[in-house]
């Protein structure tokens, strides 16, 4: 039999997100023209008082004189409270129910409001400790019960000795006189719950920070919403990701880390030692070395389109699930092509850089429209379609080339081979993605099969690109003009650059800047979070790029069990005996599969014997497992 343990909360900022006292000034200031000096004065004073700087009852008088408050605006408090629940004693319902036997309330704010929020968390008034308001015969709150022994200084300690409760005490609370229960012996454990305010000097005397109910009743075992504490996933974000992506995953609980930077192999092994999910953008390399070493990690997710700095197959054999932006940031590369395109054809950067060495040379030489110009794609994936459509709007003729066979748009033009198109177009923009295969895609031989005074614009990719045979091209006179933002080696943090493009007529060059528009991160700092936190809270693998893809439903009152292994035979019938020996009522079950892995997913009835957890994990085969719910 499990050893008695009674469970004390606070109310104000650990049951509910708020200080009640705060809210009730926001409902009786309406209309005073000091309301915003007299609510920061109140909460000056709450936190003077909760941290131990001025005595409570000073602190509890000087407050409700400030209020003004009736007993009529006590429903309209009520109200309010109900709406601000700390989010992770809302969801965890279940725990209050089960054990509301031992489960107290000890609050230095006032019964009149905190009886009516607790007891739809099955915790009676009889458990629930706190002041009383005093009015007058209008009904004017004008002071409290002094002879209570919560309105006075340490008054938590006196409760608690007088309730002289049986077993372990534990106490859960945001500020200092939680704090001191543990100091003066009448509780044997203190919880610092930080989920709406941490309180530095209530931190300090703490034995267990929890930052949401979830973490309290992990550590001790209890039943909870969800398997595991979300601030116990470790999110690592390299190379400046758009803080929104900061702001997204934190905001859903998890633990997230920032640096500015991309890392070093070495960096990134030491660094990943407690990380379970790794966000970077294309300078970071993310080796084999890398993922063999990291344990815990289950996600790797490019915040950006390419993934060739990720190794996908090593990620996949050690069930780690890769994510990228796909389409975040199309239109920011789209548009960049079409500006290049237009600056090209009308030789803008040669006149610009003319005038800012002081030489004015008005001339129409070399100055074309793209009004009726031969737009010729090399690539007709996301970018190069809507690249498409935009061109035509601008009037262009556009052809396109891919090796698979895709829809045109528009009135665009499929040609048969790359050949064909590079001998009618006026202009050729590459959009291809980071296959290997694709290196000095465009060399000596392709630009020979250019027309005289084509315009090449590459936003693709840096190796696809023979950079000699581009130069030798542009001296000739062959290629009048090109635009490049991206290349064979980029360094991994901004400084000195060297490329043989340098200084050459007519040639503009970017710092791959193409998806770096504030609109492509914001997006992108959007998408990719929301597939990181599709797959740790759920499972889902859509859009993953090197795994099974697989759409879940959403759980309901169910335990979730993600099974990752090698797809060899066998392995489905190995699970399912150890299912049916341990009885498991099965309410689902998904599968998906690829030529070396197996993603099995299935859902069971909350009611099971564990033993068949440790079964699932010893099968053969078996490369990642974790329990959902």
């Amino acid at each position: 039999m499990a050893p008695k343990r009674s469970f004390v909360f606070d109310f104000d900022s650990t049951l509910t997100r708020v200080e009640a006292l705060d809210v009730l000034a926001e409902i009786t200031l309406v209309g005073n023209p000091k309301k915003t000096d007299i609510i920061n004065e109140i909460i000056e004073i709450t936190n003077q008082g909760i941290d131990g700087e001025i005595s409570f009852p000073e602190s509890l008088e000087k407050r409700i004189k400030l209020l003004n408050a009736k007993k009529t605006d006590l429903p309209i408090l009520i109200k309010e409270l109900k709406q601000k629940v700390s989010r992770s004693i809302e969801s965890n319902k279940e725990f209050f129910e089960k054990f509301s036997d031992d489960i107290y309330v000890i609050s230095a704010g006032f019964k009149e409001f905190i009886d009516p929020i607790v007891a739809a968390y099955n915790i009676p008034s009889e458990r629930v400790f706190a002041n009383s308001f005093k009015f007058d015969k209008n009904d004017l709150i004008i002071g409290f019960d002094a002879e209570n022994p919560l309105s006075k200084h340490d008054g938590k300690i006196e409760c608690l000795q007088n309730l002289n409760l049986p077993g372990e005490i534990q106490v859960i609370g945001d500020g200092y006189s939680d704090a001191v229960t543990k100091k003066a012996g009448v509780a044997d454990t203190f919880f610092a719950y930080t989920e709406n305010v941490s309180r530095e000097k209530t931190v300090a005397n703490a034995d267990h920070i929890t930052p949401n109910l979830d973490e309290f009743l992990y550590l001790n075992d209890l039943p909870r919403n969800i398997s595991y504490p979300k601030n116990r996933i470790k999110i690592l974000l390299l190379e400046n990701v758009h803080p929104d992506a900061f702001t997204k995953l934190s905001g859903d609980g998890f633990s997230v880390e920032t640096v500015s930077k991309s890392l070093s192999e070495d960096e990134l092994i030491a660094k990943l030692k407690d990380v379970h999910v790794l966000g970077i953008r294309s300078k970071t390399q993310v080796t084999k070395r890398v993922i063999e070493a990291a344990e815990k990690l289950m996600v790797v997710s490019a915040f950006c389109i390419g993934t060739k700095q990720i190794d996908l197959e090593a990620c996949k054999e050690n069930g780690v699930v890769v994510f990228n932006a796909p389409y975040s940031n199309t239109r920011s590369v789209v548009e960049l092509a079409i500006g290049e395109i237009i600056m090209l054809m009308r030789s803008v950067f040669q006149r610009s850089t003319e005038l800012h060495n002081g030489q004015w040379n008005k001339t129409a030489q070399g100055s074309r429209e793209v009004r009726g110009k031969k737009l010729g794609i090399v690539g007709y994936g996301n970018i190069g379609k809507q690249l498409s459509v935009l061109a035509e709007a601008l009037g262009m003729y556009v052809y396109y080339y891919d090796v698979e066979d895709k829809l045109a748009l528009g009135n665009a033009t499929k040609v048969a081979t790359l050949k064909e198109l590079l001998n009618i177009s006026d202009v050729v923009t590459l959009h291809v993605d980071d296959n290997a295969a694709n290196k000095n895609y465009i060399g000596k031989e392709e630009i020979s099969q250019m027309k005289d005074g084509v315009h090449f614009v590459n936003l693709s990719r840096g190796f696809v690109v023979d950079i000699e045979a581009l130069v030798a091209g542009l001296k000739s006179g062959k290629i009048a003009g090109c635009a490049v933002d991206v290349y064979p080696e980029e360094p991994a943090k901004n400084g000195d650059f060297l490329t043989e493009l340098k200084g050459l007529s007519n040639v503009i060059l970017t710092p791959h800047v193409g998806g770096s528009t504030e609109e492509a991160q914001r997006d992108i700092a959007d998408f990719v979070p929301s597939k990181i936190m599709a797959y740790i809270n759920s499972g889902d693998t859509v859009d993953a790029v090197n795994f099974p893809n697989i759409r879940l439903p959403r759980q309901t009152n169910a335990h979730r069990f993600l099974h990752i292994h090698k797809n060899v035979p066998g392995v489905m019938a190995k699970i399912n005996k150890q299912l049916a020996k341990y009885e498991l009522n099965i309410t689902g079950q998904y599968l998906s599969t690829d030529s070396k892995v197996g993603y099995v997913i299935t859902d069971v009835d909350k009611e099971y014997n564990e033993e068949v957890i440790a079964k699932l994990r010893e099968i053969e085969g078996t490369i990642k497992f974790r329990v959902l719910y």
